[in-house]
């Protein structure tokens, strides 16, 4: 894709057009979408808004916020969005690698964000592709209002929990940095694994009430690990039983 160019969102319409891709791309509700104030107002509080355009169109974007810690000023990425025609393509890597540039010249170097946890495939990407770690486990995090969801709008009835992984993204870590030149993650032998749905969506949509109860699986198993000390570094892609790898945190070595 060497016609996209990733450019900060700045102007009206590049902001309106980060509002249609949210419709397009999460298939939800106005309540629901970050609207144009939202994206200006983090601007103007040291946030910015980064898309992937072609020519004129955007066809991505990531959405960043600064955070505090106490005296710590990181980032938390809010939101990132790719147009389903381009999805697949790399478009994601570049927005999420142009973030991490953006921030270490801001002089941030660690960046914060939320994933569901049952999502196969952005396990492997924010683990495998990103190289975060994940130490802690949000239970129901944006609350059981997932009527709204587009992809379990159809429960009868609604309820599936809105559970989340943060996702831990040191920049200058030795394994982001691998990454960041192209290397490959490191093999080691995790001390744990958690398997998860290999279609989490499709069970959802087909089998509510056993959607729910690996909800609840995964979730103890997590929280049982978090608790032990271990740090989920890893993502085992399999047709059949896909799965987190979980470590000492003395192996990472980071």
């Amino acid at each position: 894709m060497d016609d996209i160019v990733i450019r900060e969102c700045v102007t009206i319409d590049e902001l309106d057009s980060c509002v249609r891709l949210q419709r397009d791309v999460f298939g939800l509700p106005d309540l629901e979408i970050s609207p144009r104030r939202h994206l200006i107002v983090s601007r103007q509080a040291g946030g910015w808004t980064l898309g992937a355009f072609i020519a004129d169109k955007l066809v991505g974007f990531v959405h960043h916020l600064a955070a505090v810690r106490g005296t710590e000023i990181f980032g938390y990425s809010h939101m990132m969005a790719v147009d389903p025609a381009f999805q697949n393509q790399g478009v994601g890597a570049r927005l999420k690698w142009s973030q991490r540039g953006r921030a270490l010249q801001e002089g941030r170097d660690f960046i914060k964000w939320t994933w569901d946890p049952l999502q196969a495939r952005n396990a492997h990407f924010n683990l495998n592709r990103l190289g975060v770690t994940v130490s802690s486990y949000a239970v129901n995090f944006y609350g059981t209002d997932y009527a709204t969801s587009p992809i379990l709008k159809d429960l009868k009835p609604a309820g599936i929990d809105s559970d989340r992984l943060f996702a831990e993204w040191r920049l200058n870590s030795a394994r982001v940095i691998n990454l960041a030149g192209g290397g490959a993650t490191v093999s080691m032998e995790p001390a744990r694994t958690i398997e998860v749905p290999v279609d989490w969506t499709k069970l959802c949509r087909a089998n509510p009430a056993q959607a729910r109860a690996e909800q609840l699986r995964v979730r103890g198993e997590f929280e049982q690990a978090f608790a032990a000390g271990l740090v989920a570094a890893g993502f085992e892609r399999s047709a059949d039983s896909p799965r987190y790898l979980l470590y000492e945190r003395e192996q990472l070595n980071d």
